[in-house]
């Protein structure tokens, strides 16, 4: 509090005119990467990494996923384009086809794009268990307790990557990590942040 974060130097109707926009972005950005320091402070001594997700303010993706990353969390998926998740909506409209709607869900997404990763939602331990037979890089358990996920550590063990998300906050996330998943997806870490407390003084 009260320490200089940078001096600039120029006329001052440019430092006026660029006042505020400034402030907005070094307000809204160091108040994204100081929540996500945070967050990976409390899943200190873990294998569980912080991860950031799609939530963001329009326009802002870059910078804010930028932010996250200087806060020492990392960064998810950037958009629909770097890699396939596969959520309930998806399960849902492909409820009856066969063996199983995660399976087919997975094999359409291998066959279309077979240099993404795939990622599935996973809502139960049956669903993990589909997941993980149809060869998905990555699951999140979708708002499990920590006892669920702490079975789908078990029964998956190792053939893929698992992400926790659902009712994570500075509260619950060191409960998730010691699961033992391997990552923990945060939407806070973006819709969330409070701004930091930042002014231009002239001097």
């Amino acid at each position: 509090k009260g320490g200089i974060l940078l001096q600039v130097e120029g006329p001052s109707r440019a430092l006026l005119t660029a006042e505020r926009v400034s402030l907005n972005f070094l307000q809204r950005l160091s108040g994204v990467a100081t929540i996500a320091r945070r967050f990976v402070d409390e899943v200190a001594g873990t294998k569980a990494k912080i991860l950031d997700t799609r939530k963001t303010l329009p326009g802002w993706r870059m910078f804010e996923k930028y932010a996250v990353a200087c806060g020492g969390a990392t960064n998810h998926r950037i958009g629909l384009y770097d890699m396939i998740l596969i959520k309930d909506n998806h399960l849902v409209a492909l409820r009856d086809a066969q063996p199983n709607a995660v399976a087919a869900a997975v094999a359409r997404a291998r066959s279309a794009y077979p240099q993404l990763k795939v990622e599935v939602e996973a809502d139960n331990l049956t669903q993990v268990a589909q997941a993980v037979e149809a060869g998905a890089d990555i699951i999140l358990l979708d708002n499990m307790t920590n006892e669920m996920m702490r079975e789908a550590v078990q029964s998956v063990h190792g053939r893929a990557l698992l992400e926790a998300s659902g009712g994570v906050n500075l509260k619950t996330v060191r409960g998730k990590a010691e699961t033992g998943v391997d990552f923990i997806s945060v939407g806070a870490l973006t819709h969330s942040a409070p701004s930091v407390d930042i002014g231009l003084d002239f001097f």
